[in-house]
């Protein structure tokens, strides 16, 4: 029994980083629309060889932190914070509803937007904000205006 925590854990540490990169893709991060892309060049220059997924891209971007513009560099701070409000809320929903989805390509991410209604409210927030489509609750007690 402790040696399935165990993986369970490792599994989750190792899916929060490829939410997040396709949180990022989505919503308008460091991957994100022309004109907003502060770590393209250092993608392209020092990960070009780097298959996406599994937080690997970040992983090179951290590797190469010295070589970074100071663009890319901030941004890179944002999405190590992003990674840690993202797992801190959305591990038990990736462990509840995504536990058999195979990280990369945004399947992760496509799992919980399909789970969106039964989402924890933290975790609904983050998806929200990852993917530009945001919008406030009423937080319960309070009526829709």
């Amino acid at each position: 029994m402790r040696k399935s925590i165990g993986s369970r854990r490792i599994r989750v540490q190792m899916i929060v980083p490829a939410l997040l990169l396709a949180c990022l893709i989505a919503g308008g991060g460091a991957y994100a629309a022309e004109g907003e892309r502060p770590c393209a060049e250092e993608i392209a220059k020092y990960c070009k060889d780097v298959k996406p997924g599994g937080g690997r891209i970040l992983d090179c971007l951290n590797s190469h932190q010295k070589d970074l513009s100071i663009t890319c560099s901030r941004k890179l701070e944002e999405s190590k914070q992003k990674i840690m409000e993202a797992q801190q809320a959305c591990t038990g929903d990736m462990e509840k509803f995504c536990k058999n989805v195979q990280p990369g390509q945004g399947r992760i991410l496509s799992c919980l937007m399909e789970h969106a209604r039964e989402l924890s409210p933290a975790c609904s927030q983050i998806i929200a904000k990852a993917t530009g489509n945001v919008q406030e609750k009423p937080q319960s007690g309070q009526q829709e205006k």
